[in-house]
């Protein structure tokens, strides 16, 4: 139940504009006194040449609704006050008969790709494929919430010159023996040893562009090393991806589309799209855009070919009707032009890409780097954070049961969380002892208050008491204040989807903890009286809410801690 959508079309009867400009301007009051929504009449006072306060007096007079307490003008604003019994009767009525689907809603349907992830073969996944990863996971449970069928794409890079790059250095220093004893580290120190070297030795580089020439071209030898690279880096890739309990309706990566960019180049040329540019094949963008390049001097193909291919393929494979590409701010113009040349292609559904991108994990304010070596792996990470999850735990609560459980989605959870309760499109700095905090804005104090819930409802199940709505009279403002957050939560979700925004979810649950917590220290849950069954119908709702919240983030919700 949204009020402010009741406000919307109770304002909607009374003045010519539309929903959506309605809706734009209505606020929340600063001082609760003044009510729960408003609607300033500023916007209708050159239309109709009246002083605001007057028009607002005129609309607030012809309102009546039995959702709000009271419709009364103030100066220029129609003030709105709900009613605070009905709102939690009813809130508390429909999450505690929908439970886990409270908040689902019919806003869309159809397939939606979402490209995510994407590590490179033969590196470590580091702490900069979090943010792909967790932010497409995130957004694929949100899409699905509200009637999508999101289909998770982990578009590995498994192709391109940083693999001729590393072919080079293996064949210049790899040791058979030591890859196989430890596979992705091994080769990650010879691709880091590359680059360096190449800064002393150019002709290294000439010498990467050809094994990628051969591999391009069959040659047999590059294409074993490769597939051996390959097979490797997928394993190590699973592992953590199971640890951060994601995964993927596809694995095809841009080797899949090496036999698919012709058919495309080939379209590029019939269509008249393709011309020559300094030994280049490229396309034109527009006036005073550089173009796009599709085909090297040296008749390589480049990230632009693969993804035009696979976006074609992607479009035929499963007729979608929107598709993300979950990827860094950094690779914003490559989007520009993969949509603009699809479009020249008169591929219209190209109106339906979005990248949806996202800043960098900085550490100690410097960007991460895998080419440099100044990198922090993500396994290392994960249990770093649970180990400092068990040891709180330890401290806190040492008869817990299931410890090492618990320990595992507190502090994977926290990592998750911390990321996705930013912006994404902000950078930020990573600090593992804030991250796996229990108090403050982070994801153990929101497990920790829905553990807490639970536990309110298991002592009373041993006292003989059960949530329950008959005869519900609660509505001091702390109950009120719960209630109306528990109330908000299908537009919470709606908004993120919309805008492919995790992070209106997190700080949601962290708003939504923060209310509980302020009514669990102000009112007495467990006190046996007429009311205790309608008190834990609020303990109960609160923690289906968080729970679910926290399920649409990718993060598990321990009933105890």
């Amino acid at each position: 139940m949204d009020f402010k959508d009741k406000v919307v079309e109770l304002v909607a009867g009374q003045v010519d504009l539309s929903k959506e400009q309605i809706s734009s301007l209505i606020e929340r009051p600063k001082n609760e006194n003044m009510g729960d929504y408003a609607f300033p009449a500023f916007a209708l006072a050159k239309v109709e040449h009246k002083n605001p306060a007057v028009i607002a007096q005129n609309i607030a007079g012809e309102l009546k609704s039995t959702d709000f307490a009271s419709i009364t003008a103030v100066g220029p604003y129609v003030n709105f006050s709900i009613d605070h019994s009905r709102l939690i009767s009813q809130t508390l009525d429909e999450i505690l008969q929908q439970k886990e689907h409270f908040g689902d809603q019919n806003l869309g349907k159809g397939n939606v790709p979402i490209d995510m992830s994407s590590p490179n073969i033969a590196k470590p996944m580091s702490m900069g494929h979090l943010r792909s990863t967790v932010i497409g996971n995130s957004i694929a449970k949100t899409l699905a919430k509200v009637g999508y069928t999101p289909i998770k794409i982990n578009y590995l890079g498994d192709y391109g010159t940083q693999f001729g790059k590393l072919i080079a250095a293996y064949k210049h220093w790899g040791v058979e023996e030591d890859v196989k004893k430890d596979p992705i580290m091994n080769l990650f120190k010879y691709y880091v040893k590359f680059h360096k070297e190449a800064e002393k030795h150019p002709e290294l580089d000439d010498e990467g562009r050809a094994w990628f020439k051969k591999l391009e071209e069959g040659d047999p030898e590059a294409v074993k090393l490769w597939q051996w690279f390959r097979d490797v880096s997928l394993t190590d890739f699973n592992r953590i991806y199971k640890e951060l309990g994601v995964t993927f309706d596809s694995y095809k990566g841009e080797a899949f589309f090496n036999d698919k960019m012709q058919p495309v180049i080939d379209e590029l040329k019939e269509k008249g799209l393709l011309h020559e540019s300094r030994g280049a094949q490229v396309v034109d963008m527009g006036k005073d855009e550089n173009p796009a390049l599709i085909v090297k001097s040296d008749g390589t193909s480049i990230y632009l070919t693969r993804d035009l291919a696979a976006a074609i393929y992607r479009q035929n494979t499963y007729h979608f009707v929107k598709m993300l590409y979950v990827v860094g701010n950094e690779q914003s113009q490559h989007f520009v032009e993969l949509k603009t040349v699809l479009k020249k292609m008169g591929y219209d559904w190209a109106d339906e890409i979005y990248h949806v991108p996202f800043g960098l994990i900085t550490q100690n304010g410097k960007k991460l780097s895998t080419r440099k070596g100044n990198v922090v792996f993500l396994d290392q990470v994960l249990q770093d954070a649970v180990n400092l999850a068990q040891k709180q735990i330890e401290q806190k609560n040492p008869d817990l049961a299931n410890k090492d459980q618990v320990a595992h989605d507190v502090g994977v959870g926290a990592v998750i969380f911390h990321d996705l309760k930013n912006e994404r499109t902000e950078n930020f700095d990573f600090d593992l002892d804030e991250v796996v905090r229990f108090e403050g804005d982070t994801g153990p104090y929101v497990q920790y208050t829905n553990a807490r819930a639970q536990s309110v409802l298991r002592k009373a199940a041993e006292q003989g008491h059960k949530p329950g709505l008959s005869n519900i009279k609660i509505d001091d403002n702390w109950s009120f204040g719960v209630a109306k957050s528990l109330a908000d939560f299908p537009r919470i979700i709606a908004r993120s989807s919309a805008k492919f925004e995790p992070s209106i979810i997190a700080k949601y649950a962290l708003d939504l903890a923060k209310k509980f917590n302020k009514y669990y220290a102000n009112v007495k849950v467990l006190v046996d009286d007429d009311q205790i069954s309608a008190r834990l119908a609020l303990v109960q709702a609160t923690s289906i809410v968080l729970t679910e919240a926290l399920r649409l983030l990718g993060v598990n919700a321990p009933k105890e801690m």
